[in-house]
């Protein structure tokens, strides 16, 4: 039996024949919007095979089962980046376990660094398009043709329409741009945030493009925002730390959640 499987197997004994429409991922910073859950299960990684240890402050590293409105959710609080263990592919049997429960489509979350000077700390970004930095895949060792995955609208169209009208309706600002993934765990350097302006970047993080990659390989649409908690490495006089990315993610939870929990309300009717 897989890991996969022996996850399903486990999920299952605690939240008998639930099935999730939407499968979320928590950035840092962001395990309070899960107050908003009517709770059926919750369930850490460490009781489920291959799941990850999430190592870094501001992830709780749980799996919880529930009901935003009158759709059914799947939410993993907290998520391992590539930093933490050197493996592209931590967050597989993560992801395919949320695909194998039958989620329909995926929301990803992060807290990145703005290279906009009109995205500040505490403002919201819709993901459009990704740069991988890195240089690695979490598919390195697939097998078959799957493994060669198209990336044109891996950020769902339609999806990203419902993410903008949940904006709309509560009159949150919602800015849009490509993410740069970088390995970290250090911040980038003002030069290298400046080569990314070149190549088109309008926000920096550590997460979120492996997920997309698994996902994608699923045949899983997904949206993504990041949570802007500093300005890019030589864009302001502050000390970027991860203390300041948990104190600007929090700050941005109430307009995050608004917007979450409109968007998922949105799903009454299949449309994907």
């Amino acid at each position: 039996m897989s890991q996969v499987e022996d996850c399903v197997n486990i999920i299952n004994q605690s939240a008998k024949n639930f099935k999730p429409q939407v499968g979320l991922i928590l950035g840092s910073g962001l395990g309070q919007f899960c107050d908003n859950i009517e709770t059926q299960a919750s369930i850490d990684f460490d009781q489920l095979p291959g799941f990850p240890i999430a190592g870094v402050g501001g992830h709780a590293g749980r799996l919880l089962l529930g009901r935003i409105g009158k759709t059914t959710v799947a939410v993993l609080q907290g998520r391992a980046h590539y930093y933490e263990h050197g493996k592209a592919d931590i967050m597989a049997v993560a992801i395919q376990t949320l695909s194998a429960l039958g989620c329909e489509s995926l929301v990803l979350t992060n807290a990145a660094g703005s290279l906009m000077v009109d995205a500040a700390p505490g403002s919201i970004m819709l993901i459009t398009d990704h740069i991988n930095m890195t240089g690695v895949s979490p598919l390195f060792g697939a097998q078959g043709n799957q493994r060669f995955v198209d990336m044109v609208e891996a950020y769902n169209p339609l999806l990203n329409s419902k993410i903008r009208a949940a904006a709309h309706t509560n009159k949150i600002t919602l800015h849009e741009g490509i993410y740069a993934w970088m390995s970290g765990p250090q911040f980038e350097t003002p030069a290298e945030i400046q080569a990314l302006k070149v190549l088109g970047a309008q926000a920096v993080g550590m997460s979120t493009v492996p997920e997309v990659i698994l996902a994608r390989h699923l045949g899983m649409p997904l949206c993504a925002l990041s949570i802007i908690t500093n300005f890019a490495a030589g864009m302001s006089p502050t000390l970027i730390s991860h203390e300041q990315t948990i104190e600007y993610a929090k700050k941005a939870e109430n307009s995050v959640k608004d917007l979450l929990s409109s968007y998922l309300k949105s799903f009454s009717e299949k449309e994907i």
